[in-house]
């Protein structure tokens, strides 16, 4: 009775359950009509709106968004947002109590700066006087008003900021702007109109109200010193003080540049430049927070807004930060809009930024789609070849490949496929590929594949459907496999990454095979806009080039997504209206249904949380049984969704609704899993996905996932290029990455996007497939558009341009700055320059301007380059020619600022610490991402390594290179299973860098740091430090093992041949094993501190180590000779230095052949054949053995030879020509053999010349001879 219920309603309906219902449905139609939810009365189905959920963040009642909504709108003043503001619901309970109405009248007379509506009478009246009483800092006497004071204060804070949100999410720009700056004059106490040094506590109030006198802006401040200031002020010291405070003072310097992406759509690059110095007791120690936002002051429209914190670091080491985001444009085009920075906490600090679009040049119109032509679907016996039919599942062609048929298989003209996801692009690659078998059977094939992954799914099919079906020859080419020239030269397709090929590709005037190509097949072409785009470039410009010289034309197949404008793509493929195909993204074989959805608030994690909910939703809306991948960006968020969704199921009636299997022989599965997390979510049918994994915990889940045993698979972003899953719903949660390079969170590539959603949806088992997009609401519209209509391809070639001339300047390609204007002329760079000039800062498209913008760029990239010493220019000052550090940079595929830095920083003897510095320093390096909290992770890891680095650098990508290097050699436990990725990636480029060093070195004729080179090529395969026992690097032997070879018992043995006494190192263990029993005795030894297996591993490396015999001689002129060439043995091992036979007399000053000889020695006597493989359990690629020859005078610190042989199966012969000194006497050269895989095998030898003076018959018939051989050779 108490709430109004009749004990009859009661009788009725014991459970009250009409009674709550019609509540429920009351209060849903009151918050829907204040658009604070959406409320369906059909479904009963409630959803959350931006008003409800700002007024729930703020804590707002019902009744005061109500009264918002009818008195609020674009364009009131401060006193009427005071006004709106005392009326919520909030201060009902503020009544006017007689005895208050005189001091009320004072505070409104006294403090009041606005009109305050309703007078002392009225309680709103009150509230709004005791607001701007407290803001004026107004005393107050009368107890009850001090506490009502007190209450009003903090409310209005609070409502005032949700009122902010309010009119940012209406986009309202002057509104928005109004109310920022009044939740800071509330938080602040101060009027806006005051000096903003009022925010100062440091500053006397006199100084203060003196400033304000005398009108003396922050700007003006600036500009004055420290003694004017005193001297306005009539206060000598309290200058500096002041000066101080306007430095302090928030302010920064906005720089924005644009790039029309479409007629409708501009990219925004803006640039922040902090531009004060920061003070902990003022600042704090984070940052500050910024709001920003882009407004349109004809349309008074916000079209883009964000939250950013400016980090303390950047603001001290002045590091300016880049926002980039896309705004609308209309036509006809506006003459301007603002970009406006506003600071969350101080009053008077924002900056405003104008886009100008007086010269704006808007892109081209793209031309139309192809039109899917309704033809009947061809039947794969159109082939006419038995073989290839049997590789096809499918009896048919789908109609995408039915339609493109002709032109690839039955012409030899250039195609460029753009179809969507999906529709069987791979097939008409193999099409393409079939005709060269057909035509061309000595010719190559080349596919192309942008990432590792994609490479090795096309292989595994490959070598099954093509090698062993067809009987073609199939080869892999990437950083990690790199088969001999032998296999190359006999393979029919070489599936390859762009990197590789571009490497292989440079210098092909010596590759017969590289000329051998006649079809280039590039997938995903669209990726020509991507950061990795610029390689695609060169490859196809430079195989044009390379057609255009040998004369025999190279196919090229492009096969993108839908793309906007593929008709420039074709033109500069070379591709006549015949070989364009380019379909809407509709045309997919199965259609697919897209829902996006937009969540409020900056913060990213949050964010995130927010919509595992709707996530779980969509799967039970949209696919409760059929398979789901969920895309996030990070191994933390695959943990933390499949937590939630954990979470949401506990709560339903089955919560194992998405394990299709017996829980038992899942149980059996979970006991293999390695990882803790996967562990927990496979028990709900839930699987994670990332690199982060091991592989056989990536490969369980990825078996059960395509046998549908779990129902979700949460995986990282990576996953939609790299694996080929059937799912019926994507959901993609979230389109932001952390960047750890900026340090912020950025956009996918919108090629990404699409990648995921074309994941939904597979022909084989749905009828249609959804897409859900969850992402942050500000960027909701550009989802809106770019999904659905085709988004272009801008090239990025800007960028890298020098590093690409430089390549083509050491291949010879270009030798004037008028080839490298020509040069850019054949890329598609240049055809998007003329198409929309603007996104590339080209003012307009005449003939001159042009010129003049390339010859620019050419000048420019050259400077950088020579700055680089990579290349020098002619006298004339038109010629290039390359220099060594330019031909090393293009050889070993590394970017000119890294052999800059090698030019400047290797020195003559430098130790194995500094050139593991210069290593890591390497511009290759600057991409490594150090994620979020990574740098508190790094100071830890660097505590327990033994070389010290910068401790202020813990954020930096070198760094981090440095200390996972560290680690390698140390073994050391790392943090976290990302760094052993990030290891394998640090790894990965070690080698190549290295190799680049040494080349530096040797060509500087620096011994010392060559072989230090070397001993760090040796740490890096073997993963220990140089000063540790070479023994350490036998497998499962450490530290506290090596007593056992100290302790080496002779009486074991009953063999006399092989080495006696303690073991200190690998050579010494070698020669002890190889008399008698040798893995017996090394098992009788080990025996006792290592099992079985481990001791197997351990002999299979020692019996694998390479034991090499040398033999030296000199061939060469002496005076005496008889008009024929001699070649003198050399002894290598030299007892007695005084015995005249073991000096070789040489001619001073002349050309002699130091030949040398290396023969292997076989111990350990394997069966089978020989692997030139190293073994080198820590590095994560398979390495090649080989071998660094150098000789050098000890003496002089000098190198005088460097050569590196390859694998020694059973004997090599190296030459080493070298000049004698040109003074008389004697000397010691030495040569080095240094292993590039193990530590601890190396040699060296002693060659003892005694020089004699020169002789010119000898110097004569050397130089006859060498005329001779240079016939011969040509």
């Amino acid at each position: 009775l108490v709430y109004g219920i009749s004990h009859k309603i009661y009788q009725m309906d014991p459970a009250l359950e009409k009674h709550r219902q019609e509540l429920v449905i009351e209060a849903g139609r009151k918050l829907d009509k204040a658009k604070m939810i959406r409320f369906e009365e059909r479904t009963g189905y409630f959803s959350a709106t931006d008003l409800g959920r700002t007024s729930s963040h703020y804590y707002i009642k019902y009744n005061t968004i109500e009264t918002f909504n009818e008195l609020f709108d674009a364009h009131k003043t401060e006193g009427e947002i005071f006004a709106i503001v005392s009326k919520a619901e909030e201060f009902e309970q503020i009544k006017v109590r007689e005895e208050e109405m005189e001091e009320l009248e004072h505070l409104l007379d006294s403090y009041c700066e606005l009109p305050a509506a309703g007078g002392v009478e009225n309680g709103y009246g009150k509230v709004n006087i005791l607001l701007q009483t407290f803001i004026s800092r107004g005393e107050v006497d009368s107890f009850s008003l001090i506490s009502d004071s007190a209450y009003v204060a903090q409310n209005a804070a609070r409502i005032v900021r949700g009122l902010f949100e309010i009119a940012l999410r209406k986009r309202w720009p002057a509104m928005t702007y109004r109310l920022l700056n009044l939740c800071k004059i509330i938080d602040k106490r101060l009027w806006g109109w005051a000096n903003p040094l009022r925010q100062f506590s440091v500053l006397p109030g006199t100084v203060l109200s003196r400033l304000e006198e005398k009108k003396l802006t922050i700007d003006k401040l600036k500009d004055m010193r420290k003694d004017e200031i005193g001297h306005i002020l009539h206060h000598v010291n309290i200058g500096l003080k002041v000066k101080q405070c306007v430095h302090q003072l928030p302010s920064i310097a906005l720089e924005a540049a644009i790039q029309p992406i479409t007629r409708t759509v501009l990219r925004v690059r803006l640039s922040i430049s902090p531009d004060f110095k920061w003070n902990d007791q003022v600042h704090g120690t984070m940052g500050e927070p910024w709001w920003i936002w882009v407004e349109d002051p004809t349309n008074d429209h916000i079209y883009h807004s964000e939250y950013f914190l400016l980090q303390k670091k950047q603001v001290i080491i002045k590091e300016p930060q880049m926002l980039v985001f896309t705004i609308p444009i209309f036509e006809p085009l506006p003459s301007q809009y603002y970009i406006r920075a506003v600071s969350d906490r101080w009053l008077g600090a924002e900056a405003v930024c104008i886009i100008n679009f007086q010269h704006l040049i808007l892109p081209e119109r793209h031309p139309p789609h192809t039109e899917l032509l309704d033809l009947q679907p061809l039947p794969i016996t159109a082939l006419g070849n038995r073989e290839y039919e049997a590789i096809y599942k499918f009896t048919h062609f789908n109609p995408i490949q039915t339609q493109i048929f002709h032109t690839i298989y039955h012409t030899d003209c250039n195609v460029l496929l753009g179809a969507p996801t999906g529709s069987g692009k791979t097939v008409a690659a193999e099409m393409a590929i079939f005709r060269i078998f057909n035509k061309y059977p000595s010719a190559k094939a080349v596919y192309i594949a942008p990432l590792k992954a994609l490479v090795r799914e096309r292989m595994e099919d490959w070598k099954v459907r093509i090698e062993n079906k067809l009987g073609k020859k199939v080869v892999e080419l990437t950083g990690d496999v790199t088969p001999d020239v032998r296999a190359i030269a006999q393979a029919d397709l070489i599936v390859t990454t762009p990197e590789k090929w571009d490497g292989v590709s440079r210098s092909w005037q010596n590759r017969s095979y590289v000329q051998k190509v006649a079809i280039l097949i590039i997938d995903e072409i669209h990726l020509l806009g991507d950061e990795r785009g610029p390689v695609l470039e060169v490859i196809v410009s430079r195989t044009n080039f390379i057609s255009s010289h040998t004369e025999k034309p190279v196919r090229v197949v492009g096969l993108s997504t839908a793309l906007a404008n593929a008709r420039d793509l074709a033109d500069w493929l070379n591709i006549r209206q015949m070989g364009l195909f380019n379909f809407r993204p509709s045309v997919r074989p199965v259609p697919l249904e897209v829902h996006i959805h937009g969540f409020p608030g900056q913060h990213y994690c949050p964010r995130m949380a927010s919509m595992n909910k709707p996530a779980f939703q969509a799967i039970r809306t949209h696919s409760p049984a059929k398979p789901v991948l969920i895309f996030v960006s990070s191994r933390r968020q695959t943990r933390l969704t499949a937590l939630d969704l954990i979470a949401f199921l506990a709560t339903e009636d089955d919560p194992k609704q998405w394990l299709n299997m017996d829980e038992r022989e899942m149980n059996a599965v979970i006991s293999t899993v390695r990882d803790s997390n996967l562990k927990l979510t496979l028990a709900f049918g839930i699987g994670l996905h990332h690199a982060g994994l091991h592989e056989r915990d990536r490969k369980t889940v990825e078996e059960l996932f395509v046998n549908c045993k779990i129902q979700v698979l949460i995986a990282t972003s990576t996953l939609a290029w790299g694996v080929n899953f059937p799912a019926h719903l994507v959901i993609v949660k979230g389109t932001e990455f952390y960047d750890g390079k900026t340090r912020r969170y950025v956009d996918y590539p919108i090629t990404d996007v699409l990648q995921m959603m074309g994941r939904a949806g597979r022909p084989q088992f749905d009828d249609q497939g959804k897409a859900v997009i969850l992402v942050h609401d500000i960027k909701k519209d550009f989802y809106k558009k770019f999904l659905y209509e085709p988004f272009p391809v801008e090239s990025s070639l800007l960028e890298v341009l020098a590093d690409h001339l430089n390549a083509e300047v050491a291949a010879g390609t270009i030798s004037t700055k008028q080839d490298a204007m020509d040069y850019i002329t054949w890329t598609y760079f240049f055809r998007r320059l003329i198409m929309n000039p603007s996104y590339y800062n080209l003012e307009d498209v005449t003939h001159d301007t042009i010129n003049k913008y390339l010859s620019n760029l050419v000048e420019r990239s050259l400077t950088d380059l020579e700055q680089s010493y990579c290349i020098e220019t002619g006298e004339d000052s038109r010629s290039l020619q390359p220099l060594t550090h330019g031909r090393i940079a293009s050889y070993y595929y590394l970017k000119h600022q890294t052999v800059r830095m090698f030019k400047e920083r290797l020195k003559a003897e430098c130790s194995i610490e500094d050139l593991l510095s210069i290593l890591t320093d390497a511009e290759e390096y600057s991409d490594l991402p150090v994620r979020h909290n990574e740098d508190q992770l790094n100071s830890e890891l660097a505590q327990h390594l033994p070389v010290s680095v910068n401790p202020h650098s813990f954020d930096s990508s070198h760094t981090k290179a440095h200390l996972l290097l560290q680690a390698h050699f140390s073994r050391a436990p790392l943090p976290c299973p990302d760094y052993a990725t990030d290891t394998k990636t640090v790894l990965d480029q070690a080698i190549r860098v290295c190799q680049a060093m040494l080349d530096v070195a040797a060509s500087q004729g620096w011994l010392v740091t060559a072989v230090n080179i070397t001993n760090l090529v040796q740490m890096v395969i073997q993963a220990r430090w140089i000063h540790d026992s070479s023994l350490l690097t036998l497998p499962n032997v450490e530290q506290h093992h090596l007593h056992v070879f100290r302790k080496w018992n002779q009486s074991r043995r009953k063999s006399k041949s092989g080495h006696q006494g303690p073991i200190e190192c690998l050579p010494e263990l070698i020669s002890a094993c190889e008399g008698g029993g040798g893995e017996n005795t090394f098992t009788d030894v080990l025996g006792s501190e290592l099992q079985a297996t481990q001791i197997a591993q351990a002999w299979n490396f020692l019996s694998h180590l390479p034991v090499i015999d040398v033999r030296l001689s000199v061939k060469g002129w002496w005076d005496n000779s008889d008009q024929k060439q001699n070649e003198r043995l050399l002894p290598t091992v030299v007892t007695n230095t005084r015995d005249e036979k073991n000096w070789v007399q040489l001619h001073a000053d002349q050309e002699y052949v130091l030949q040398v000889t290396l023969r292997r020695i076989h111990m350990g006597h394997h069966k089978g054949k020989y692997d030139s493989k190293a073994v080198a359990p820590r590095f994560p690629k398979a390495k090649d053995e080989g071998w660094f020859v150098i000789l050098g005078e000890v003496d002089k610190k000098e190198l005088i030879a460097l050569k590196r042989v390859g694998y020694i199966r059973s004997r090599s012969m190296i030459s080493l020509a070298f000049y004698t000194p040109e003074s008389t006497g004697r000397c010691i050269y030495t040569l080095y053999l240094m292993s590039d895989s193990y530590l601890g095998m190396d040699q060296q030898y002693d060659i003892y010349l005694n020089i004699i003076p020169a002789s010119i018959s000898a110097q004569v018939n050397t130089e006859v001879s060498d005329a001779v051989s240079d016939l011969t050779v040509a």
